[in-house]
């Protein structure tokens, strides 16, 4: 057995809490990578990834001028002398610098694949080849040097890098920035070159410019792939905050096609420019899994036409459709519209820092006056070194007879300089010089040659002084720099910003294209108890109530089918609200339904969502579902969870939701949503446990305040160990009754005047006596006139039976028997089924109240 080592001797062991140490190292684990990895400087805007492979391609002279390299060798230069990490993050991190459709201004220029829009890979690095692209090494490594930057010790402290390049122009808003740190993140997007440079003129003449005058200069975000900016609000928030949401809108056109070798042509939708980072083949997926689920009709085919000259993604119609309504759907249901979340975060100082547009941009001002000065004064110290050997060469060539006496009498080298500072009072850099001086530079024209050289450099040194001491004049000479730089690489914008006047006219083509959809035609929708839903015509939903017949009235049946537990009759424009049990609020309209075939079993719900709520979603997902009434003023939603907890929000807070949905309250870990409903004011929630205890409140701002949608709610209903919540409803007055069914088939029904009004959070009075003590309530319904209640079973079969059958009581009743169960068989849910209605406010949601 090895022998272990000592490495502590005795005596030194220092006792450390693991609390602190964990503290310790994860907060340094966390401050690398913030500084080292994820988070560009606001200097140069880089990372350290792309600042090392800048200067490695640098040392090795990859200049625009000289050959292509294998991106092999510039990333083992890399990996070898600067950043001790993974090769293939290292070539991620030069693909994307080299990507037209990711950096609005490449860094680096490319020979052979490097990807594509389509999110195509790129080739391996051993068959890709880089250099540097023009911008970066004239903007950003012209002036490298330890005379302009400061360099440290590499990770091994064999090498020097710079700790920041000397950058010309704020690339970090050229070409924006992105990246996940530990607690934080960055997504900067990119802009235009022209625009920021007179941003920055204007900054340097009035340091005190006006938000909009600097914002009518640099108007928003300018993407390398174009699109179009649909409002300009989210772009005036995160200029003026550091934080904002820019929606983009993919550019599209409408234009006749030929089909086929015959003459007839069709309407299509060509869409040639895309939001930035929006992958073209998952978008044309996308748009075509929604139309084999019939979530889009009328679109016959898809074709994508792209080539070296440009995008073209061709939408073929089917006769007599309207491609402004097709054209919305595809908007509205796929990343042709989307949203970029902007977090202008950087490192400023080396600490990370949310900022302003005005504060990125006086920040690369300072840094670039910083390295001006720099590289101004350094130039000043080597121009009047210079003046001051030429003006020794001059003096030797003025006394040249003596210089040459000198020289022939000396006994050695030593003796000639001592002699030539005595005789003409030389430094010793000006003797060095003249005993170093070629016979050429005797002659008249090499004369020549040196006054002119010493009065150039006399000139610069007067230049160079007045720029150090003149801020008027260093200003100028930068603002000169920066306008070279623009009408070397500025170009024009790619992406749109949709002026006021555009923005209305668009809202009111929208709002009539939305009234036309919503009054096309009538429609009924079906949901399931298996979270399926069918929507059908009027004439189809009655001809299938007609065929099915009336529901038999007693005794239990097997499941045979899926059992329709709410009906909506509704227009194909109208929202439905999809709530979910992690607690989370979506939209759609009732026409992104697809119609449902015959026979057929319908659409799954959770299907119709984004797909980040499909992820390791079933259709039990599903909390509840109902059509948004028409005037959402006089509705609040009631929020119930499993643990009984319950708050008040206004339901106008749920309109214009967008595909990332809605949080309808922040849940507990072990809590889920149990349903939502609507309710009005001065109504009353009626709860019950599983132990028959029943609790009636009024939605009021006193009992049930509204409430933010973060907020967990409170609790509605003491709830003991072994109780859980059976059901809850809301009853419009004293007279409305509920109905209330055990798990051995009791059931009775009670007016809500039976039951104590409380306080939120009260225990309940004891309602409901149970013939056995191992019964229990599963569910309780609103008692309307009319209402059939299903009652399913444990053994999969159910019963549908009309609320009036069950007799009424009071608190102290028992109820009678409604169904005759067999022996170990009990009742798991039930659930209400009412006559269509038109969507304009139905109270109850219609789902199952579950135990």
């Amino acid at each position: 057995m090895a022998r272990q080592l000592n490495i502590v001797p005795s005596g030194h062991v220092i006792p450390t809490p693991l609390h602190s140490e964990v503290q310790r190292s994860y907060l340094e684990y966390a401050m690398s990578v913030i500084v080292g990895r994820a988070l560009p400087d606001v200097r140069d805007g880089l990372k350290p990834v792309h600042r090392r492979i800048l200067y490695a391609m640098h040392e090795l002279g990859l200049t625009p001028d000289r050959p292509y390299r294998k991106c092999a060798r510039v990333v083992g230069d890399v990996l070898g002398k600067y950043h001790p990490h993974g090769d293939q993050a290292v070539y991620d991190a030069l693909v994307r610098m080299v990507q037209s459709f990711s950096s609005r201004y490449p860094l680096l220029a490319g020979h052979g694949n490097f990807g594509s829009v389509d999110n195509d890979p790129p080739a391996a690095m051993r068959y890709t080849e880089t250099r540097l692209a023009p911008i970066s090494n004239e903007a950003a490594l012209e002036e490298i040097g330890e005379a302009t930057v400061d360099f440290i010790d590499n990770f091994d402290n064999s090498q020097q890098e710079p700790l920041v390049l000397p950058a010309q122009l704020p690339f970090l808003l050229l070409n924006g920035s992105s990246g996940i740190a530990v607690g934080m993140a960055t997504n900067i997007p990119p802009h235009n070159l022209g625009e920021v440079v007179d941003g920055l003129i204007a900054l340097i003449d009035r340091p005190t410019l006006p938000d909009e005058k600097l914002f009518e200069l640099i108007p928003g975000p300018d993407f390398p792939t174009g699109a179009e900016i649909t409002s300009t609000k989210g772009i005036r928030e995160a200029y003026t905050t550091g934080r904002g949401s820019i929606p983009m809108r993919a550019v599209a056109q409408f234009e006749d096609v030929q089909t086929g070798r015959g003459r007839h042509r069709r309407s299509a939708i060509v869409i040639t420019e895309l939001p930035f980072q929006v992958n073209k083949a998952s978008c044309i997926e996308k748009i075509a899994e929604l139309v084999n689920q019939g979530r889009i009709e009328g679109i016959a085919d898809i074709r994508d036409e792209s080539d070296r000259e440009g995008m073209r993604i061709v939408i073929e119609l089917r006769r007599d459709e309207q491609p402004e309504q097709i054209l919305n759907k595809l908007y509205r249901l796929t990343p042709l519209q989307s949203n970029f979340g902007v977090i202008m975060l950087a490192l400023d100082n080396g600490r990370p820092r949310q900022m302003t547009l005005r504060e990125l941009l006086q920040a690369f001002l300072d840094f670039r006056e910083t390295t001006l000065t720099r590289q101004y004064r350094h130039e000043l110290e080597q121009t009047q070194g210079r003046i001051h050997l030429v003006a020794g060469l001059l003096t030797a060539l003025e006394n040249l007879d003596e210089v040459i006496e000198i020289l022939r009498n000396a006994a050695d080298g030593s003796t000639a300089k001592v002699e030539l500072q005595e005789a003409f009072d030389l430094s010793d850099r000006q003797s060095d010089a003249i005993l170093a001086m070629p016979l050429r530079r005797l002659t008249g024209l090499e004369r020549q040659k040196l006054q002119t050289e010493f009065d150039e450099l006399t000139e610069r040194v007067r230049v160079l002084e007045q720029l150090l001491s003149d801020r008027h004049e260093f200003l100028k000479v930068l603002k000169k720099d920066l306008r070279a730089l623009k009408r070397k690489f500025g170009d024009e914008r790619r992406t749109r910003i949709l002026s006021e006047e555009e923005r209305e006219q668009e809202q009111e083509r929208l709002e009539e294209i939305a009234a036309e959809a919503a009054a096309e035609e009538e429609t009924v929708l079906e949901f399931t108890q298996q979270g399926y839903v069918r929507r059908s015509s009027p004439k189809a939903f009655q001809r299938r109530q007609a065929k099915q017949g009336e529901p038999e009235t007693h005794g239990l049946e097997p499941i045979e089918e899926d059992v329709v537990t709410q009906v909506a009759k509704t227009t194909t424009g109208r929202e439905l609200l999809i709530f979910t049990r992690s607690g989370k609020a979506f939209s759609i309209t009732a026409d992104e339904i697809p119609p449902t075939p015959r026979n057929s079993k319908g659409t799954p719900v959770i299907t119709l969502l984004p797909a980040s709520a499909q992820t390791g979603a079933d259709p039990e997902a599903i909390a509840t579902q109902f059509m948004r009434p028409v005037d959402t003023d006089p509705y609040d939603l009631i929020v119930v969870t499993q643990q009984g907890r319950t708050k008040r929000m206004a339901l106008s807070e749920f309109t214009n939701l967008t595909g990332r949905g809605l949080t309808v309250l922040k849940l507990k870990e072990d809590d889920e949503l149990l349903t939502v409903m609507l309710a009005k004011p001065d109504d009353q929630l009626v709860l019950t446990s599983s132990g028959g205890r029943m609790l009636r409140v009024r939605v009021d701002d006193q009992q049930m305040p509204q409430m933010t949608r973060t907020a967990q709610g409170n609790m509605a209903m003491r709830l003991s160990k072994r109780e859980q919540l059976a059901g809850c409803v809301v009853v419009d007055g004293d007279d409305s009754e509920v109905l209330l069914v055990t798990a051995q088939g009791y059931a009775k029904r009670m007016q809500a005047r039976e039951i104590r009004l409380g306080n939120r959070g009260d225990l309940g009075v004891q309602s409901m006596r149970f013939a056995n003590k191992t019964d229990r309530l599963v569910g309780m319904i609103a008692a309307d006139s009319g209402t059939i209640v299903t009652i399913f079973t444990s053994a999969d079969q159910l019963a549908q039976i009309p609320v009036e059958l069950a007799s009424t009581g009071d608190r102290d009743s028992s109820g009678s028997r409604l169904l005759k169960l067999p022996k170990k068989e009990t009742v798991t849910s039930l659930a209400i089924v009412r006559p269509p209605d038109d969507g304009n406010g139905d109270r109850d949601s219609g789902t199952d109240d579950e135990d």
